[in-house]
């Protein structure tokens, strides 16, 4: 985690544009509407603050950065077939990026780390609560290898970037 802040410190972009990001957007904060391809809600905003426009596609994309498994840490790195449906990072960024009338962004991945840097630091606070006794979660206590995967993943992540 030291050395995923030292590099992000050192490797994020300066301030730019802020709009309000969600925090955690995800396909499971969303409602579909039941006839069409289409978003009807966003839910669980509980996390909404100001940001880059980036941090919440990168928090989205962080599906194509994890393993698959029943660990909580599912997510379609290395999965040996495609999720019919689902495309890939590739395409749901080109896809954002057409509706958000943006370019395919060059620097996405540096937020992708951001936001699993973010998502370990929120679960190793889930942890630390379970350890002191006033966790709400009552998996929390295994918390603990969920956040230092995250973390290993985003530094490998910062590291096969540079910088």
């Amino acid at each position: 985690m030291d050395r995923t802040a030292a590099w992000l410190a050192a490797n994020l972009p300066p301030d730019g544009e802020a709009v309000i990001a969600h925090g955690d957007y995800r396909l499971g904060n969303v409602i579909l509407a039941p006839d069409a391809p289409r978003i009807v809600a966003v839910l669980d905003w509980e996390l909404a603050t100001l940001g880059h426009p980036l941090a919440d596609l990168a928090y989205a994309c962080l599906t194509y950065h994890m393993p698959p498994g029943p660990d909580g840490m599912t997510g379609l790195l290395g999965a040996a077939e495609p999720v019919p449906g689902v495309p890939d990072q590739a395409s749901f960024v080109a896809a954002y990026a057409r509706h958000a009338g943006r370019a395919v962004p060059d620097d996405l991945d540096v937020y992708v780390v951001f936001s699993m840097f973010r998502l370990a630091s929120i679960v190793a606070g889930v942890w630390r609560r379970a350890l002191d006794g006033n966790a709400s979660d009552p998996r929390a206590m295994g918390y603990r290898a969920r956040y230092r995967t995250m973390a290993e993943r985003a530094w490998e992540i910062a590291r096969s970037l540079g910088g």
